[in-house]
């Protein structure tokens, strides 16, 4: 039972990150909300979720995991409720945003709990591939809940269907959920300030450099202070008596090239994501529903590698799960750059996604216990906190460079088609170009899956850094594999 809540909050959490994709249309017709605003729907919510992660994870430390669990929960449920009520566009952005902040306090705090709830070995690694299972699938669930919400109910239910799931959580994590040993300590508010801002300030220009270009003023000065902010917090951390991310914690190589293989990783999966639902619906016509469906082999594959990571990686070490993990999610996506107009779902789109869900299966286990293992009890919020992190601000980096990417290559192509277009477009059809630059179908269809194909080699390069990163930093140590062997060997047959 203590595992099923940990997982509930986990999957509830990851669902919203993609769980309103498919009704973003929807929200901007009822609210009368501009593009720009419409994106900082989906941005309001990653940025504070991936800022705000790493002083999630030591609130827990201090406070009092399942204190500090239970705060994030309930306050993610209110955002939630707040949201589905929502009536003006600044309304739901604020909503996103507290659901962020309540995500970022509950999530490193719930993978923490796993490492103070179950015993080393084999029965923290199940409950470790649980966890992992529910992380990685969460997002393509989230596209089929939200495709099922929007068509069969309204926009609103995205949000409101978080709020019974987390009042259930909330009541039952008391009765099944001990409280945590509470570490003395202080809260490190100039890193946390700084580190969350560097953060924001780094995705925000990223995001900026999509809609107005890398000139832009306001782009480039979000870049520097976010190198102003980061190098602070460094600076900062390395001189705190209590940091909120202790920096030795570097020192263990394979604990930093498993960040770094996480951002990597993190950064082209938000991708393949958004921009395989643009293709699937906008191009292949799919509905909402089918959209979601359709993302399913990706959950099970998902799933499958999951698994067999987890039976496995005690006779092999980490170094193997993550150099074929990455490989193949890099395959799939190179896959992916060959994706044309008159390409099908089961030419186009089912193969890659399924080598995709391989290769991060096999990664997400393996991720997880790489990061927290070896730390002290007291620093595991801290850990955890950092890996999610990674992950959210992989994911919001990667999605914001790959969508200036694809509005670079968009424009390119509508320069191409453009003369073709003219000389068969009537007078009406001319006039709306000149004045938007949208062209129709099937023209609109050729320039939009140009500017994917084109976003995925600039994806396959992100998978590449985690290959790389695989490939010279993680080292499988003697050491490590005696303690799992030695952990499955206690555990007896069961194991």
């Amino acid at each position: 039972m203590a595992l099923a809540v940990i997982a509930a909050c986990q999957l509830m959490v990851v669902l919203d990150a993609t769980i309103v994709n498919i009704a973003l249309p929807h929200m901007q017709t009822d609210l009368d909300m501009s593009t720009t605003d419409l994106s900082w729907v989906i941005s309001a919510y990653t940025l504070a979720f991936g800022g705000l992660l790493l002083l999630g994870g030591r609130a827990g430390d201090i406070l009092g995991r399942r204190r500090v669990f239970l705060t994030g929960i309930l306050l993610f449920t209110l955002a939630s409720l707040l949201g589905g009520f929502a009536q003006e566009p600044w309304q739901l952005l604020a909503a996103r945003a507290l659901q962020g902040v309540g995500g970022a306090i509950a999530s490193p705090t719930s993978l923490a709990l796993i490492t103070t709830t179950f015993a080393e070995g084999p029965e923290r690694n199940r409950a470790f591939g649980v966890f992992a299972a529910v992380s990685a699938g969460g997002g393509a669930i989230g596209l089929l809940a939200g495709g099922m919400l929007t068509e069969w109910l309204d926009w609103r239910w995205v949000f409101f269907v978080n709020v019974p799931i987390g009042l259930l959580i909330a009541f039952l994590t008391p009765l099944y959920i001990s409280e945590s040993e509470r570490h003395p300590g202080r809260f490190d508010i100039a890193g946390a300030l700084t580190s969350t801002g560097g953060m924001a300030s780094l995705v925000y220009g990223f995001i900026r450099a999509s809609q107005d270009g890398w000139r832009d003023g306001l782009t480039i000065g979000s870049f520097g202070v976010a190198v102003v902010l980061l190098a602070a917090f460094v600076l900062i951390e390395s001189r705190a008596p209590d940091p909120i991310i202790p920096l030795r914690m570097f020192a263990d190589r394979n604990r930093t090239g498993t960040y770094v293989v996480m951002l990597g990783l993190a950064a082209a999966m938000f991708g393949m994501f958004f921009f395989i639902v643009q293709f699937v619906q906008n191009v292949l016509g799919f509905s909402p529903i089918q959209s979601g469906v359709g993302f399913l082999p990706i959950t099970v594959a998902i799933i499958t590698a999951a698994g067999i990571s987890q039976r496995l990686l005690p006779r092999f070490g980490p170094k193997p799960f993550m150099v074929i993990g990455s490989a193949l999610t890099g395959i799939g996506l190179a896959w992916l750059t060959f994706i044309e107009p008159d390409s099908s779902y089961l030419s186009g789109v089912l193969g890659p996604m399924l080598l995709f869900g391989f290769g991060m299966g096999l990664n997400f286990v393996t991720l997880t216990l790489t990061a927290v293992s070896g730390v002290a009890p007291q620093e595991a919020g801290a850990a955890s906190g950092l890996l999610n992190a990674s992950q959210q601000v992989g994911g919001s980096l990667g999605l914001s460079i790959l969508v200036t990417v694809f509005g670079t290559a968009s424009r390119n192509e509508t320069g191409k088609q453009a003369p073709d277009f003219m000389a068969h477009a009537g007078q009406a059809q001319a006039a709306l170009f000149r004045q938007t630059g949208r062209m129709p179908d099937p023209w609109g269809d050729v320039v939009l899956t140009r500017g994917i194909a084109t976003a995925f080699i600039a994806a396959v390069a992100m998978a590449g850094v985690a290959l790389v990163t695989a490939l010279l930093v993680i080292r499988v140590r003697r050491s490590d594999l005696e303690a799992l062997n030695g952990a499955a060997a206690e555990a007896g047959p069961a194991a």
